[in-house]
């Protein structure tokens, strides 16, 4: 299928909502607005040329990997792409660990980079000061900011259209976003050497997908609460791995544990999340995530997987290190199972998926290099079963063969 703008794309799903289009569209015709069941989606306003600049950055139709790096661990290139090295860690400042999701340390490293390397500043997401359950892309330039703005969001962000920010900056930043947007980074970097050369690290955080933002609503209204009466919104953070706290203008905090609040929350991710075999941030020079491979003791401080995915990154998180932003110890590489065992199977069902959408003729995006019939190949008969006939029904009964007719913005809702 020819895709001849990002609308096409997103009326048939496979947008990822990571905002890299409306960057590339040198007319200026491509706007994002929150879908309210699906995310942040393009529309493109007036009569476009279909010169295809917007669909030649988009990850969600085409994402692929080149060859890996020949010091790359070669028996985890099938489940988690390249990977050069493993540490557990997290930073050294405890106010930064304590904010942070899971121990602080891609907040750690930036920080080292804008303070240490004379990067212009730290390209990511954060929550709207006037709507704090909702999203907006941010350049900051200060330590107070980047703290500020620490911690995992759990809705929808798009932090890709901000690339211009990155280009026009005085000096190399960094950018810290899902993988997703880590993938939509380096398409955009082939096309635009300048953004190529004013990108000092890219940074991913470890994601299971991105929630619509009716999903937090929804959430919300489960308890009574009002966006309106919200002061301020946290996902995770404050703690390892930390309480979803809606604090009210008016009545203090509501709080939620993480797993309860992820539990609600996961069942809002749209279909293209579903399809997505990259969990870990496989595009990135830098990816960090939860260690879940043991049990989180009550009041215990946060730790990070950090994985080097480049030589850049690998020299940025020794030197981090060295210079007292980040503690680290390297661990058995095997724990990245052992603690992301969810992602590893989603992974593995990608392959029978899309087997399923394209009997029943449902646009597929185009993936290569994620080994994903080999993963599948290793599942067991239910496993895979359950991912052909899971599939199969949900397109027949959610209708994924045929366009989405009506897309609803946050604005349009509230009405």
């Amino acid at each position: 299928m020819r895709f001849r703008n990002v609308a096409d794309i997103a009326s048939w799903r496979l947008c990822l909502g990571c905002g890299a289009c409306a960057w590339a569209c040198t007319e200026g015709k491509v706007k994002l607005v929150d879908i309210i069941h699906d995310g942040i989606r393009p529309r493109v306003n007036g009569d476009c040329s279909g010169c295809s600049d917007c669909v030649s950055v988009c990850p969600g139709i085409e994402t692929s990997h080149g060859p890996f790096p020949p010091e790359s661990i070669k028996q985890l290139r099938k489940g988690w792409g390249p990977v050069l090295d493993v540490w557990e860690g997290h930073a050294v400042d405890p106010e930064l660990r304590y904010r942070g999701s899971s121990g602080g340390a891609a907040t750690a490293l930036a920080l080292y980079c804008l303070q240490r390397l004379g990067a212009s500043g730290v390209l990511h997401s954060g929550a709207r000061d006037d709507e704090p359950w909702r999203n907006r892309t941010l350049f900051s330039t200060t330590a107070e900011e980047v703290l500020a703005r620490s911690g995992s969001r759990y809705s929808p962000a798009s932090p890709c259209e901000g690339f211009g920010l990155l280009e026009k900056a005085p000096s190399p930043g960094v950018f810290i976003g899902k993988p997703c947007d880590i993938a939509a980074l380096k398409k955009a970097q082939a096309k635009n050497k300048s953004l190529k050369s004013n990108t000092a690290l890219s940074i991913s955080i470890f994601c299971a997908g991105t929630p619509s933002t009716l999903g937090t609503i929804e959430l919300l209204n489960k308890f009574n609460i009002s966006a309106g009466d919200l002061k301020y919104l946290r996902y995770r953070g404050m703690g390892w791995p930390g309480m979803w706290t809606a604090g009210l203008k008016d009545r203090g905090e509501f709080r939620l544990t993480y797993k309860e609040a992820w539990g609600f929350l996961q069942k809002y991710r749209p279909l293209r999340c579903h399809l997505c075999p990259d969990g870990t941030g496989e595009f990135a020079d830098v990816s960090c995530g939860d260690p879940w491979y043991r049990e989180i003791s009550k009041d215990e401080p946060g730790l990070s997987l950090i994985i080097a995915r480049t030589p850049e990154g690998q020299r940025a998180i020794e030197a981090a290190a060295r210079d007292g932003y980040l503690k680290i110890w390297k661990i058995d590489p095997g724990l990245l199972k052992a603690s992301q065992e969810n992602l590893l199977k989603k992974r593995s069902a990608i392959w029978g998926r899309l087997a399923a959408m394209r009997l029943l003729g449902a646009p597929l995006p185009k993936l290569s290099g994620f080994s994903l019939l080999r993963n599948w190949l290793g599942l067991s008969m239910s496993e895979k079963a359950k991912s052909l006939g899971g599939t199969a029904r949900r397109v027949i009964t959610r209708k994924y063969y045929s366009r989405m007719r009506r897309m609803i913005s946050i604005e349009g809702a509230n009405r």
